[in-house]
């Protein structure tokens, strides 16, 4: 097999879902690719992986059963704090064609104080830029660049970092036309619950194996930027969960309204009521009742995708809540509830009223549980937000244009009816 792929970062997350990916692709539908794992930072996981031939195993686990996969996707690593010319060579290379990337959501970022002589420089973008600048020389393809870091439009700012490097490092014009015309920066969004390694547990296998991975079964792969990428690499032929789109917004918001959205409007109320993880919740009629009026009677219908799609996702959304292998406590999706509710509850709540001309019951009284729980000691939140929240009155709360971006006196008679009960 050729090595296609060169891929930062080597942990759990990207193990347990590009790899993967990889793995069934080369398997069902013969994309007959390697990756070559480079080691992004100093400490990582890569001497680990040279020492058991680079091949781990990765289970899929959750209320369908467990699905066990030796995953031997990747060739070979490269460490280039040991090695940076190891790093370098591996521009030479005219296989590849695909630069896959998860250096976490702080990783895609310019500092100006990195050199282009700097053996390796510091940040991603910045090493990036240095085998990018000796492709250019070499005279061979670009490539297409599938970042998973987290962060909104992660290619398009991938791509913002290294022009800003090749000015910064003074690269010339044909450069950054080489970049602009050869390389395709995708931006996309990822969801899978990786679990990473089962610690408390004895796993049976036919070979020792310090890297075991799990994850649920869940995952998603949407891509904005390239059309033609499954007649590159076949996702399309081997029943995967990638989609590729030219509007990824859309699916951005259809994750948060709706499981991020399910989350954080459920949190308050169960905390309240003495629950202490999601698949608790529900596994109880009443919470589950809560959880199901929230989604699909008042959250699915202010959304733009076609419904069955919504409902296909909203389905696979509360069989994950179920997994019997995810340990989600309420108290760390608590986390500043104020500002989640805002941006994954609100804009629900508002184009309910907006399409509908009523007001969303069941969002509302969630509005109602998310003021009583700042009256409690349970909330973990900015020390003004949770001194105002405990001491202010509802319509209070409500007129607080700091808080929610505009005034929301109007809900105040509609919420209080639920305060306390």
């Amino acid at each position: 097999m050729k090595e296609k792929i060169i891929q930062f970062g080597e942990g759990g997350f990207l193990r347990g879902f590009a790899d993967w990916m990889i793995q069934i692709a080369n398997e069902k539908a013969g994309f007959d690719g390697k990756v070559v794992v480079v080691q992004p930072i100093e400490q990582g996981m890569c001497d680990m992986l040279t020492a058991q031939g680079c091949v781990y195993t990765h289970l899929c686990r959750g209320v369908e059963g467990v699905d066990v996969k030796k995953i031997d996707v990747i060739s070979r690593c490269v460490k280039l704090y040991d090695d940076f010319d190891s790093y370098m060579a591996l521009a030479e290379n005219p296989d590849f064609r695909f630069v896959i990337s998860n250096t976490t959501e702080a990783g895609i970022v310019f500092e100006d104080s990195d050199k282009i002589t700097d053996r390796p420089a510091k940040t991603f973008p910045a090493k990036l830029t240095q085998l990018l600048k000796k492709r250019f020389e070499l005279g061979l393809n670009g490539f297409v660049f599938l970042p998973c870091e987290l962060i909104d439009k992660n290619g398009e700012n991938l791509k913002a970092c290294v022009l800003k490097y090749a000015d910064l490092w003074e690269l010339g014009d044909a450069f950054k036309a080489w970049i602009e015309n050869e390389n395709i920066f995708c931006n996309t969004l990822v969801d899978r619950i990786n679990t990473g390694y089962p610690k408390d547990e004895k796993i049976e296998l036919d070979f020792e194996d310090n890297l075991v991975n799990t994850s649920e079964y869940f995952h998603l792969w949407v891509i904005e930027g390239y059309n033609g990428l499954c007649d590159e690499i076949p996702f399309d032929k081997c029943d995967l969960n990638v989609i590729l789109t030219d509007n990824l917004e859309m699916y951005r918001t259809r994750k948060v309204r709706i499981l991020n959205g399910a989350h954080t409007s459920l949190v308050p109320y169960a905390l309240l009521s003495g629950f202490d993880t999601v698949k608790s919740c529900i596994d109880d009629k009443g919470m589950n009742e809560h959880i199901r009026k929230c989604v699909y009677d008042e959250i699915i219908p202010t959304l733009d995708l076609p419904k069955e799609e919504l409902v296909e996702y909203a389905d696979n959304v509360l069989t994950r809540f179920e997994n019997p292998y995810i340990k989600h406590y309420l108290s760390s999706i608590a986390l500043n509830s104020v500002s989640k509710f805002k941006v994954r509850v609100l804009p629900s709540i508002l184009e309910f009223i907006k399409r509908f001309d009523k007001m969303p019951e069941t969002l509302l009284f969630s509005f109602a549980k998310l003021i009583e729980f700042y009256r409690t000691d349970m909330t973990n939140d900015a020390a003004d937000v949770t001194e105002f929240m405990k001491t202010a009155t509802v319509e209070e709360i409500l007129a607080n244009t700091k808080l929610w971006d505009k005034d929301l006196s109007y809900l105040a008679e509609e919420v209080k009816k639920y305060v306390n009960k």
